[in-house]
């Protein structure tokens, strides 16, 4: 079901410095979702051309070279093209625009809203390229100076539930699915469920680091019955790749896409509708994993696989307590090992995990009731904007 047209079509521009022009969360769910609700749509960020995306206009800027030039010549360069669009609603994404969002708030005196999409304290710890120790002081002085920055803008969304502790107010957009995007692969399912692989075939997807279970995932593949495979769909860095193939030599245990390059979402969407024992979120025991939602776990509901996950307080409830997959202790090969084991012996129990996955997608943990969470809260930013503007006048 398509949103509801707005009382009032605006334009929204959405900024982007650092993520990529098909970012799955702002592309594909945000900005899709506002462009079909009838809001002139444009996405801000440094890619190599201006394309058109279902109503969403993409505005390229040149993006700089290295981590230094991002954070401040591309930054300026969505800063100029923001002002340059005179949007009437302003949609950050990333941590270093928040002084540029400042400004546009001043300039503009135009809503800005300031979606966060990491707990930056707990991922800043893991960067592998900061100097020890240093994430871990960054950290608290980055959540002091985001405490401060969000009081001069309009409103902040957050991605995760947990973050409102540290942002209270803010309004919850979560990453779920969208519906319309598996309903696919739901019809191709005949009656009785798909026939399960012979031998077991586990599916990653998403971005793979230290943190994620990388080498965990590869000892797994090393380690599965002959026969089996663990595809590996989702960016990795390839020095990382290559310390995953010294766990796992074979290319037909482990198969990885996305070595040094993300893969469209499409890509990955195709890969769902194949037969999988099951989908794998095998996360290291981290502050910044403990009581992350991670998109995937949904994702693999969607598409009707029972989950395989990190056995952390928060996904014990979701996987185990909706009895849409199995938890392991975090790092345990073996556990992980038999859990496979036991959902490829038992064919009926996989079908029935995976059953209820795509019955709480359809009904609960879906995207369309999240952008009514965002399009609601455009509605009442704009609608007390155009109250400002008819006691003061035009801005």
């Amino acid at each position: 079901m398509q949103p509801a047209a707005p009382q009032r079509p605006a334009r929204i521009a959405h900024l982007s410095s650092v993520h990529p022009a098909h970012d799955n969360r702002i592309l594909f769910k945000e900005c899709a979702s506002l462009a079909a609700a009838g809001h002139e749509t444009v996405l801000i960020v440094a890619h190599e051309r201006d394309e058109q995306y279902h109503g969403v206009r993409l505005r390229a800027v040149k993006p700089a070279g290295g981590r230094l030039g991002r954070v401040t010549g591309t930054a300026w360069r969505v800063f100029r093209a923001a002002l340059a669009e005179r949007a009437d609603l302003y949609h950050l994404h990333d941590p270093e625009l928040l002084p540029w969002g400042l400004l546009l708030r001043l300039v503009t005196r135009r809503p800005v809203v300031f979606d966060v999409h990491e707990d930056y304290v707990t991922s800043l710890a893991l960067v592998p390229y900061l100097p020890p120790g240093v994430g871990r002081v960054a950290g608290p002085l980055y959540r002091l100076a985001e405490r401060l920055a969000v009081r001069g803008l309009s409103a902040v969304v957050i991605a995760e539930r947990y973050y409102a502790r540290w942002l209270p107010g803010a309004v919850p957009v979560l990453n779920y699915p969208r519906r319309d995007a598996f309903a696919g692969i739901e019809a191709s399912i005949p009656q009785g469920g798909r026939q399960p692989p012979r031998h077991p075939r586990l599916l990653y997807t998403g971005n793979l680091s230290a943190d994620r279970g990388a080498l965990g995932l590869a000892a797994l593949a090393a380690a599965l019955p002959e026969g089996g495979a663990l595809h590996c769909l989702g960016r990795c860095p390839p020095g990382l790749a290559a310390a995953m193939r010294r766990h796992c030599p074979d290319p037909h245990r482990l198969v990885m896409e996305g070595v040094g390059a993300p893969l469209p979402f499409e890509h990955i969407l195709e890969a769902y509708g194949q037969p999988w024992t099951a989908g794998l979120a095998l996360f290291e025991d981290t502050p910044h994993s403990r009581e992350k939602e991670v998109t995937k776990i949904f994702e693999y509901m969607a598409a009707g696989l029972p989950v395989v996950a990190s056995g952390f307080p928060v996904w014990r409830e979701l996987v185990e307590g909706n009895e849409v997959g199995l938890c392991v202790p975090p790092g345990d090969t073996q556990a992980a090992l038999a859990a496979v084991a036991r959902l490829a012996a038992d064919p009926a129990l996989a079908g029935a995990m995976g059953e209820r996955g795509r019955r709480l997608v359809r009904e609960r943990y879906n995207w369309e009731s999240q952008a009514a969470n965002l399009l609601s809260l455009y509605e009442r930013l704009l609608a007390h904007r155009q109250a400002l503007r008819n006691v003061h006048g035009p801005s």
